[in-house]
């Protein structure tokens, strides 16, 4: 036995070794952004209640009464926008309850592609009660979208975005790490009581605790995070178009075309379900007609959305967006001139991975179980946010002091080194896996690297000087 634990104990330490350092170094340089994405995220999850008040003119109406056909609903935003030739009808949402505007939606050219133009129109009276530029298909109003993009890329645009898939690729790889950390470093459950260890022991232990209660929290977010990432998001949609698991898509062709390309997986991300090109004339008192018969056909919840065709040879959709428990997100393809439902998917029959996505997207977003979706996600951001200054505040007390005697140049490289051949192998073999499939993680891996190679060299050079006093004697 003793044979045994003597061989295992250098593979142990080295292990441990490469964990805290790449934990460290995940803290000290990725640390930041994961703080960023946590603050503006819990910031985001937070305002749905200050929007409906700061936007309540536009949301609600003060009286209510019998609603007035959809056709004259869309003709009155249109008649709104006269001076606007260029803009584009593209979908109408009734209103929800008859406390509450219907929402028309236009496209204008110099929009970005999930940008669009809303008309809230009054159902009963046709009064119009304002208009504001939404975002994306949860139609996300200008505060929000403020804050949705300072998450999303720090409006930085596409460059931006590399922050938070940064943050998203490392996120689950320090939760895990610390939890390896925490079992081989924690101590007896009736040592002395905590405010009785020393600073350094005392936070050690609040960030591990901290940690371990933000586990789960920090794998989900990651998880869902990287579905929205911008390289390895895409990597993500090629394995489950592969596997089967994209979210069904309604067939709208009226007359069977040669098969195009494949729907963009992350459209539903990015708002650009709502595209259209060029579309027929349009004869508006369809948008009433379809809706009754989607009705008929199964279509039940009170949040929809109604499209023209996009071309001639398509038909009308009508989309159920009411994305709270229990979801009802099916979806109605009716062509206008028969009234034949040309195609219906209803979420029941999603795959079990297509359904795991949308609750995910929807659970992100603070919208799946309401307020405590939102409550539960705010107090992860900022526990989140704690634990990162924790971990900033351990690193503090365990710097090199000023005037100090130098560090050991502790790198990856030298931890990685230390394993046995066959662990290094196998590491080496999984990090160029993880490199590939989230390049940015790959990249700042390469980063650390660099770094190590100047501590080392700096280090080494700091040892050199010191000694040759001792050569020369």
């Amino acid at each position: 036995m003793d044979t045994v634990n003597a061989e295992k104990k250098p593979l142990s330490a080295a292990v441990m070794a490469l964990f805290l350092r790449l934990h460290f170094y995940i803290g000290l340089f990725v640390g930041p952004f994961i703080f960023v994405a946590a603050l503006t995220g819990t910031l985001y999850v937070l305002t749905p209640q200050i929007e409906e008040r700061l936007y309540t003119q536009q949301l609600h109406v003060d009286v209510s009464g019998a609603a007035q056909p959809l056709a004259a609903q869309i003709a009155a935003a249109q008649a709104a926008l006269a001076e606007l030739p260029a803009a584009q009808w593209l979908a109408i949402r009734p209103a929800p309850t008859p406390r509450d505007t219907s929402r028309v939606l236009f496209r204008l050219p110099d929009f970005a592609p999930s940008e669009y133009l809303a008309v809230f129109v009054n159902p009963s009276t046709l009064a119009i009660q304002g208009q504001l530029k939404v975002y994306g298909t949860s139609g996300i109003l200008p505060l929000r979208t403020w804050l949705d993009r300072l998450h999303q890329g720090l409006f930085l645009g596409s460059v931006g975005r590399l922050y938070s898939e940064l943050a998203a690729s490392w996120l689950w790889i320090a939760a895990l790490g610390g939890v390896y950390l925490w079992w081989r470093t924690r101590m007896p459950s009736r040592v002395a009581p905590r405010r009785k260890l020393p600073l350094a022991a005392r936070l050690r232990s609040v960030h591990s605790t901290l940690g371990l209660t933000l586990l789960v929290g920090m794998l989900f977010f990651s998880a869902t995070g990287l579905t929205w990432s911008q390289w390895a998001g895409n990597n993500i949609g090629v394995w489950r178009n592969a596997l089967g698991w994209q979210t069904p898509a309604l067939n709208t062709a009226l007359i069977h075309h040669p098969a195009t390309a494949a729907p963009d997986a992350h459209a539903e991300h990015r708002g650009e379900a709502m595209v259209h090109h060029s579309a027929p004339p349009l004869v508006l008192d369809n948008a009433d007609s379809v809706l009754a018969i989607a009705r008929q056909a199964g279509i039940s919840a009170n949040k929809l959305e109604i499209r023209p065709a996009k071309t001639a040879h398509n038909a009308w959709t009508v989309t159920e967006i009411e994305r709270r428990w229990p979801t009802q997100a099916d979806m109605v393809a009716i062509n206008p001139d028969s009234g034949a439902v040309v195609d219906y998917v209803r979420f029941a029959d999603y795959p079990f991975a297509a359904k795991l996505t949308r609750w995910g997207i929807d659970a992100h977003m603070g919208v799946l179980f309401g307020l405590p979706n939102q409550l539960i996600l705010a107090a992860f951001g900022l526990g989140l946010c704690a634990l990162i200054a924790w971990g900033y505040r351990l690193w503090w007390l365990r710097r090199q002091r000023p005037g100090g005697q130098p560090h050991p140049a502790n790198t990856l490289f030298a931890a990685f080194t230390a394993l046995p051949l066959a662990v290094r192998v196998l590491a080496g073999s999984i990090a160029l896996l993880l490199g590939g499939c989230l390049p940015v993680m790959g990249g700042s891996l390469l980063i650390f690297l660099l770094i190590d190679i100047v501590r080392w060299r700096r280090y080494q050079a700091i040892q050199n000087a010191d000694a040759l006093p001792h050569t020369t004697q």
